[in-house]
């Protein structure tokens, strides 16, 4: 087997034929074989060893404990499928990873990119809809693909496209900065996606487009890509969203403006309870009005809608969930867990944890505090990880990606004393009945075997912005 060297991790690529991974979209919606390759992530080794000795550093509440779930390279947004044994994840790079646990014992027994025949663009956001279509938000594409828990065993599974390459946002506004999609299927049956604006503070000649287009905002349409509508207004960048699921209402996180200074402004989460709400970007974050814009008119007639909590000035507020499960104590039930990227603007450097904001009976934000941290040494202001994104087990534990230490963390409550860590694998569970064999190429093993192509290194979550010109 051909190894290669990615950051310090192990990777083997095994070759299913003499191609390296192309876009080859036409091929697969016409169920045609590209012989494209799998890059399989090492689990043990240096670097799975260098992230367990992480593990004991990250402190959660007593009766919790933390283990290393997988090795995921720029782990990003995670998607759980439906059957609980596949988590696809996201990168800001050109992969989407499967992270298989096919014992349930809780760790990752397979890590491989997921359709390496395609070639993605920043494949960030992937979601799952109730009847199992696993949607992919690329910077300027989407992509659905059906029964992907099953088909992600070959390297060409079925896919169907829901917005077609550049028809997401015009081809001129694509950017690096804040176009890390994210997509939820909400109560409605429809897709929501956020579009991150490029500029650290747009100019005053991209309101209109924007505004028409929804960037700077949320949009949906149906899964079909039919109906699209600009659904959110008034954001920055966002990079994370929910649905309550006791009133369905959105819920998201915002990023806001860099350059004003440590503390200012406030990191935002949101409610929305109706569509077309304007939450105030570029006019003001939070409370704080946005100096760029103190001379620019106000859309007329328009309300803002203050956010539910302010957080700490430029901590990265990204991926969030409401709890569903039933594992954790009863006082989580229904709350919201969000990732703080942490800091890269800022004097003293903070977030790089995991927050808990707990609801009232109306539906709003009734307090906010730290749930779990120590991915920032504050010693000496380095990060050992950078949370992204937090998602749920079947059996309710949490999943923390990390894209600067390429890992999933779990966390789950066992309800014996102290907040712990294990480095250890848990107890195996009982394995579920046999799911239904995948329609997938086996790998040639036999065929020669290529090196895996080396990616960049990940870059931090906030770029320096654009100039406003």
């Amino acid at each position: 087997m051909t190894y290669a060297r990615y950051c310090g991790l192990l990777l083997t690529t095994t070759l299913a034929g003499p191609a390296l991974a192309q876009d080859n979209l036409e091929a697969l919606q016409g169920m045609q074989r590209t012989g494209a390759s799998f890059t399989h992530v090492e689990q043990t080794g240096a670097t799975a060893d260098a992230l367990q000795a992480i593990v004991p550093h990250i402190n959660v509440p007593d009766g919790f404990e933390v283990s290393l779930y997988a090795v995921v390279p720029d782990a990003r947004s995670m998607a759980v499928a439906p059957q609980g044994t596949v988590v696809f994840v996201g990168t800001r790079k050109d992969k989407v990873w499967s992270v298989v646990d096919r014992d349930r014992n809780r760790v990752a027994d397979e890590v491989k990119d997921f359709a390496p025949s395609l070639t993605f663009d920043i494949p960030n956001g992937p979601c799952f809809s109730p009847d199992g279509f696993l949607f992919i938000a690329e910077r300027n594409r989407v992509l659905t693909f059906p029964a992907a828990e099953f088909f992600f065993e070959g390297p060409d599974p079925a896919v169907g496209t829901v917005v077609a390459q550049g028809d997401l946002i015009p081809a001129e506004e694509e950017s690096f900065n804040h176009t890390a999609r994210v997509c939820r299927v909400g109560p409605d049956g429809k897709l929501y996606i956020s579009l991150g604006q490029p500029y650290n503070v747009q100019p005053q000649d991209k309101l209109e487009l924007y505004d028409e287009i929804g960037i700077g905002g949320i949009i949906r349409m149906n899964t079909d890509g039919s109906e699209r509508e600009v659904y959110t207004r008034g954001v920055r960048n966002s990079v994370g969203h929910d649905f309550n699921p006791a009133d369905d209402t959105l819920w998201f996180t915002d990023n806001q403006v860099d350059g004003l200074g440590d503390d200012i402004p406030p990191g935002e989460l949101n409610r929305q309870t109706e569509a077309g709400q304007h939450f105030g970007f570029p006019w003001t974050n939070a409370s704080f009005e946005i100096p760029d814009y103190a001379e620019v008119p106000r859309p007329e007639g328009v309300e803002f809608v203050e956010p539910q909590v302010e957080m700490d000035a430029h901590a990265a507020d990204l991926g969030m969930s409401f709890y569903r499960g039933n594992s954790f104590p009863e006082e989580y039930h229904g709350g919201i867990f969000s990732a703080q990227h942490g800091s890269w603007n800022r004097t003293t450097p903070v977030g790089a944890r995991v927050m808990f904001t707990r609801l009232d009976e109306d539906g709003n934000a009734a307090g906010t505090e730290v749930f779990a941290d120590g991915w920032l040494d504050e010693s000496t202001g380095e990060y050992r990880g950078r949370p992204m994104d937090v998602a749920f087990l079947r059996d309710g534990s949490m999943l923390v990606s990390d894209d600067f230490a390429g890992a999933i963390w779990r966390i789950a409550y066992t309800g014996s004393g102290g907040g712990s860590s294990s480095s250890a694998a848990p107890a195996p569970a009982e394995a579920p009945a046999a799911e239904p064999e995948a329609p997938a190429e086996p790998e040639a093993s036999a065929e020669p075997e290529a090196p895996a192509e080396p990616e960049a290194e990940a870059e931090a979550e906030e770029t320096p912005a654009a100039p406003a010109n």
